[in-house]
């Protein structure tokens, strides 16, 4: 390499914000929406997996008060028709179609069965809404935002031979700090993309195994109620 040629590599800043401060005003765009995607997806990841904690920790609790023994009358009369916990809410939505599905002479209305186990249903199916909330925007980012940094790779590169053919030079100067420019883009598009792939995968796994929960405790529930129904 020559020595001017080398000297002037030297000069040149590489930092990440000099190649972002360089960078063309499409491919800052890209880095941009790049940067906040990845914040935004840290965001959900870190909520989610608060709240994959908590609705284990409450449903092993509410286990617990369910199989103690108590009365399921006295249960619900301890937690309320709107608990907080979400197993607890499941339970509600099908006692209190328990409680409608009695006459006043006590008696049970027809189709009881039917309507307690489509009471739960829809309770569990708003619980799951709530559990996989955001994880679209993970499987979103995980497979545009390689695209989308490519883009702007291929932008830069454009604009970096733009700049060689007007200086009539390919020195490594000139040419290198285009080319990093661009491939800054891809890169901030990989780190994205990566940890919402894999966050996306293992929560996906997890809201799945704690619904599946709900819906064994929800065909438990149903049984015990069939039971009295049948008697």
């Amino acid at each position: 390499m020559e020595p001017d040629t080398l000297a002037m590599a030297q000069e040149i800043d590489f930092s990440l914000l000099a190649l972002f401060a360089r960078a063309t005003f499409t491919v800052q765009i890209v880095m941009i929406l790049l940067i906040v995607a990845s914040f935004w997806s840290w965001a959900i990841i870190i909520q989610k997996l608060i709240n994959y904690r908590t609705a284990r920790a409450e449903a092993q609790g509410f286990d617990e008060a369910f199989w103690s023994g108590e009365p399921l009358d006295e249960l619900f009369d301890k937690i309320g028709p709107e608990p907080a916990a979400a197993p607890a809410r499941i339970f509600a939505a099908g006692m209190m179609e328990w409680r409608r599905s009695h006459r006043q002479d006590g008696g049970l209305i027809p189709g009881a069965a039917a309507r307690i186990d489509r009471s739960m249903d829809v309770a569990i199916a708003k619980e799951a809404d709530e559990l996989n909330g955001g994880l679209s925007f993970l499987a979103t980012v995980g497979s545009t935002a390689p695209f989308v940094g490519l883009f702007g790779t291929v932008w830069g590169i454009k604009h970096a031979f733009e700049q060689i053919a007007l200086q009539q030079n390919t020195n490594l100067a000139v040419v290198a700090p285009g080319i990093a420019e661009a491939l800054l883009a891809t890169g901030l598009g990989l780190l994205a993309a990566i940890p919402a792939v894999i966050f996306y995968n293992k929560l996906s796994s997890d809201s799945d195994r704690i619904v599946g929960g709900y819906e064994s405790f929800a065909d438990e529930f149903s049984t015990i109620l069939s039971r009295q129904l049948d008697s």
